[in-house]
C-alpha cells in the first residue's frame, strides 16, 4: 500500500468509496469489492475516535489503503487519523488557501510541516518511529474538499498551495452553496465543477470528485479528474436492498 500516494500524484485512475458504517465487518466487505481505496467518513458518520483505528486496521487486513475524511480543520483530528495508520486525509470545506496551508502543515512532519511525533499505531506504537518518520511525508496523501462558493472563488489560490496532493470536489454541498440544486441548477453546477477541475489541473495537482453513481465517472475522467470516491457503503447497501425487496414482493404478487 506504500505506493498509494505515488499512484495518486501520478494521476492513475483510482476509484474508492466512503466507509460510513462504524464496524470492521463493513470495511472488510467493501475492501474485497475491488476498490482502490476506502475513505472512512469521520465527518458525517457516527464513528468514534477509537473506531477509526479499528476500521483502518480492517482495511489493512485486505491491503486496501484507507484514508479518513476528518470532521473539520483541527490539526488534532488530522493527527489522530494519521496516527491510526491512515494513508491520507480528506479535509472538508476547504475555502481558502490559508486553510489548505494549515492542513498541509498538520499532515507533514518538520521541516515540511508541524505534525507532532507520537507512538501511535502508524509508528508501531513506538517501535518504528524512526522508520515511519523517514517515509511518512512521502507516503501520506493530503486531499482537500472544495465544496463552497468561497472555495470556488479561491480555487486558483487553493490549487497553488505547495504540498496539497488532491483537490476533491464535493458536488452536493457545492450545489447548495452556489444555489445550483436540482435539475434546474445542473448547468451552473457543472460549470463550477469544470472550473475547479480545470484550475487543479493547471496547477499540476490531482483532481478528484464524489460520484453517487458510476455514470459520471467517465465524464469527469475525460475532463481530467483521476481520483473518484464512488457512493458509500450505506448507499450500496440501500441500492442493493431496496430493489431486491421489491423483486421479492413482485414474486409474491
Amino acid at each position: 500500500m506504500s505506493d498509494f500516494r505515488q499512484k495518486c500524484i501520478g494521476k492513475a485512475n483510482l476509484v474508492g468509496s466512503f466507509a460510513s458504517i462504524p464496524h470492521p465487518v463493513a470495511v472488510e466487505v467493501m475492501a474485497q469489492a475491488g476498490l482502490d481505496f476506502l475513505c472512512i467518513d469521520w465527518e458525517h458518520a457516527q464513528i468514534s475516535r477509537d473506531m477509526i483505528e479499528t476500521m483502518v486496521r480492517a482495511a489493512d487486513v485486505h491491503r486496501v489503503p484507507a484514508m479518513v475524511r476528518v470532521p473539520g480543520h483541527a490539526p488534532e483530528a488530522i493527527q489522530a487519523a494519521l496516527d491510526s495508520g491512515a494513508q491520507g486525509v480528506l479535509v472538508p470545506r476547504a475555502s481558502t488557501a490559508a486553510q489548505v496551508e494549515a492542513a498541509v502543515k498538520a499532515c507533514r512532519y518538520p521541516p515540511l510541516g508541524e505534525r507532532g511525533v507520537g507512538p501511535g499505531r502508524a509508528a508501531g506504537y513506538g517501535y518504528r518511529i524512526p522508520e515511519y518518520l523517514a517515509g511518512a511525508n512521502d507516503r501520506i496523501v493530503v486531499a482537500v474538499q472544495v465544496e463552497t462558493a468561497e472555495g470556488l472563488a479561491n480555487i486558483d489560490a487553493i490549487a497553488a498551495v505547495d504540498g496539497v496532493d488532491v483537490i476533491f470536489v464535493g458536488p452536493g454541498d457545492l450545489s447548495v452553496s452556489i444555489d445550483a440544486i436540482g435539475p434546474q441548477g445542473a448547468d451552473k453546477l457543472n460549470a463550477a465543477i469544470r472550473r475547479i477541475i480545470g484550475a487543479t489541473i493547471a496547477h499540476k495537482k490531482v483532481a478528484g470528485i464524489f460520484c453517487a453513481s458510476p455514470q459520471p465517472v467517465g465524464q469527469w475522467a475525460a475532463f481530467g479528474a483521476s481520483f473518484f470516491i464512488l457512493a458509500s457503503d450505506t448507499m450500496f447497501l440501500g441500492a442493493g436492498a431496496a430493489p431486491n425487496c421489491a423483486a421479492a414482493r413482485d414474486e409474491l404478487a
